[in-house]
């Protein structure tokens, strides 16, 4: 395991991501795959993994942080990680089923930001708009995506020369860890947008069909069987708006067959949070996170369920992965569910 980077200055979810992996360092791998300096501040961009080492083996990456104001993705990331550490003292379950999957973890992608308290890198950049495609349609003003400059939000970049080092650190470590490997998952964790919960799936800058969306289909399906009281809504993102720049949408658009890389969006919607203490307005952080702590714990309750889900799945996937003509026939559900007036 390399030795953990300790950053000039700190805050509270990189502290206790260090902690996590210095308590976990017999099962955890970790590695500096960037470094952000704000200032006379230098952050490591950490990722972790723990499991099979079968570079063939199912991959289901978790990533969090990637807006800095977002801190509860980051805190569900950390959670879970302990509790896994936790649960390897006793269940033989993960165990086994760590033997023939692998996790990934990159909780803080934007350490700079966040640091800060800012949407946006220390550069004045949106990573969720830096990626270099353009969207096929139109977008919201300014909340697209826009180049006229960083001191407005949903900054892309300058779009001359490569990405930001955090959006060129995840993508990095995707393409390393999870589009490699025949089956892989990615499940980044955001908040701020709407009353409910939303999974989201590319794409973000059309309003075109994903290729694999049988396989997509198929895990809406198993989870709605298996937690039927889940409350997410699960639709491609371009259902809610269409954007410039999306890193899913990139990452997605360099996987290649036979390879299948499914990445999803964990949108915890925070308006309801807003709606129970409308004096969160008023905070920067209140406008993306619980601040009551009751709100908090259910929030770090409710979601696990879904994270251990993704490891079930990629485990069993020899059992439902649609193939020949029953794939044809998951698409056209597929279609006819989410594009009911595009079918006949």
């Amino acid at each position: 395991m390399s030795t953990l980077r300790v950053a000039s200055h700190s805050f509270a979810e990189l502290d206790d991501l260090n902690a996590v992996l210095a308590a976990g360092r017999a099962w955890f791998e970790s590695r500096t795959v960037g470094e952000v300096r704000t200032g006379s501040h230098a952050f490591p961009i950490l990722a972790a993994t723990i499991g099979s080492t079968d570079r063939t083996a199912p991959a289901i990456g978790f990533f969090g942080g990637v807006h800095g104001l977002e801190r509860i993705g980051t805190q569900l990331i950390l959670d879970y990680m302990r509790a896994l550490l936790r649960r390897l003292e006793w269940d033989d379950l993960l165990s086994e089923q760590l033997r023939s999957i692998r996790l990934v973890f990159m909780p803080i992608v934007n350490p700079g930001g966040m640091w800060a308290r800012t949407r946006s890198n220390p550069n004045g950049v949106d990573l969720m708009r830096n990626a270099p495609q353009s969207a096929e349609g139109r977008v919201p003003f300014l909340a697209g995506g826009q180049r006229i400059g960083p001191w407005l939000p949903w900054y892309r970049g300058s779009g001359v020369g490569s990405m930001e080092v955090e959006s060129a650190a995840l993508l990095s470590v995707v393409e390393d860890e999870l589009m490699s490997r025949p089956l892989s998952f990615a499940l980044d964790c955001h908040s701020g947008f709407g009353w409910d919960d939303s999974i989201w799936f590319p794409y973000a800058r059309t309003d075109r069909q994903m290729p694999h969306l049988a396989e997509m289909f198929l895990l809406k399906t198993m989870f709605e069987q298996s937690c039927p009281h889940h409350g997410y809504a699960f639709e491609p993102q371009s259902h809610q708006y269409l954007l410039h720049g999306d890193l899913w949408d990139c990452a997605y658009d360099r996987s290649r067959a036979p390879n299948i890389f499914l990445p999803m969006t964990l949108e915890l919607g925070s308006w309801r949070w807003i709606r129970k203490n409308p004096m969160q307005l008023f905070s920067r952080l209140g406008i993306y996170n619980p601040i009551k702590a009751h709100r908090t714990r259910r929030v770090l309750r409710r979601h696990p369920n879904f994270f251990d889900f993704l490891t079930r799945a990629a485990f069993s996937s020899h059992r439902w992965l649609p193939r020949g003509e029953f794939r044809q026939q998951v698409t056209q559900r597929a279609i006819e569910h989410w594009w009911p007036k595009t079918t006949p």
